[in-house]
């Protein structure tokens, strides 16, 4: 489980701060491809996060399931 919390995390936050990034330029500079990739990454990093957090939540579930019928 170590090894799939460090990976989400990286995937999460390697979305997330390059989404902050283009938010920032947009805000500065007004261009609109800075929204759009903002709002892309921002986008990315929301299913990141909700797949990260199934797969935990019904990781929980089957390891659950198995101990009780199998132990």
């Amino acid at each position: 489980m170590r090894v799939f919390y460090w990976v989400m995390g990286l995937l999460v936050v390697g979305t997330f701060v390059p989404s902050v990034v283009y938010l920032a330029l947009y805000a500065a500079t007004g261009e609109p491809a800075c929204a759009d990739r903002a709002r892309t990454l921002w986008n990315v990093t929301r299913v990141f996060t909700l797949l990260g957090f199934n797969i935990l939540v019904w990781g929980h579930v089957v390891v659950g399931l198995w101990s009780i019928w199998f132990h």
